[in-house]
């Protein structure tokens, strides 16, 4: 006879931790050398006289371009990061927090590719533009456009992300505490300190490294102790 379904091997549990810390690490290399490459590209102060698409300056629409195709692929990994960071909770994990965690964290993703959309069009548009004007006051407005969506709603939803992400480690310790006030104080940055700066963003790939590389590290002493 055919034995039951519900008897049967399930099979082998895919590593998550492992693949949380690869995808964090890979979505913190290609966000942070997007981030430099368009932040580069991208004038200190609004000038509506300032053309800074222009090739044959300085390659700032070169620079750009590079760093908006690496935009898509640092989004798909941290999705993965995502997925099996909730995924350490088990059954421990709280439905409100967690919802607020996945929301923010989606809603973080959707905005940066708003924004990198915008600079794109911005690159495909502007060279068909032959009034000087006309190309600064277009790339001027994109640019303002970008930073707001980045640096006044995608940062604060990432703000939002930590604080329900490290509430979260210190109700089920999955994590250490300190871990967990290390992202709030990350957290606060985000949400307070990112309109001072372009390059206070970079802060929050930073702390996505830092997490992933303690994952792994977890990961290896607990395959370690296994072994033993």
């Amino acid at each position: 006879m055919t034995e039951p379904s519900s008897n049967r091997d399930p099979g082998r549990r895919m590593d998550s931790p492992r693949a949380a810390a690869l995808a964090g690490v890979l979505f913190a290399v290609l966000f942070s050398a997007a981030l430099i490459l368009m932040r580069t590209s991208l004038p200190e102060q609004l000038s509506s006289a300032e053309d800074w698409l222009d090739d044959d300056d300085d390659g700032a629409a070169t620079r750009l371009t590079i760093g908006l195709s690496l935009v898509p692929f640092a989004g798909i990994a941290f999705l993965w990061f995502m997925g099996v960071v909730r995924d350490r909770f088990k059954e421990t994990e709280d439905q409100l927090f967690s919802s607020v965690f996945i929301g923010s964290g989606l809603l973080f993703l959707a905005m940066v590719f708003v924004s990198a959309a915008i600079a794109g069009g911005i690159v495909a548009t502007v060279p068909f533009l032959t009034d000087e004007d006309s190309r600064a006051e277009v790339a001027t407005f994109g640019r303002a456009v970008m930073v707001q969506v980045t640096n006044i709603y995608a940062l604060r939803m990432a703000g939002v992300l930590l604080i329900s992400l490290g509430t979260m480690w210190l109700r089920t310790g999955v994590m250490p505490r300190w871990l967990a006030f290390v992202t709030y104080a990350v957290a606060i940055v985000l949400l307070f300190v990112t309109s001072l700066s372009l390059w206070v963003t970079l802060v929050f790939p930073a702390w996505v490294f830092g997490v992933s590389i303690l994952i792994l590290i977890q990961n290896y002493r607990r395959q370690a102790r296994a072994v033993h």
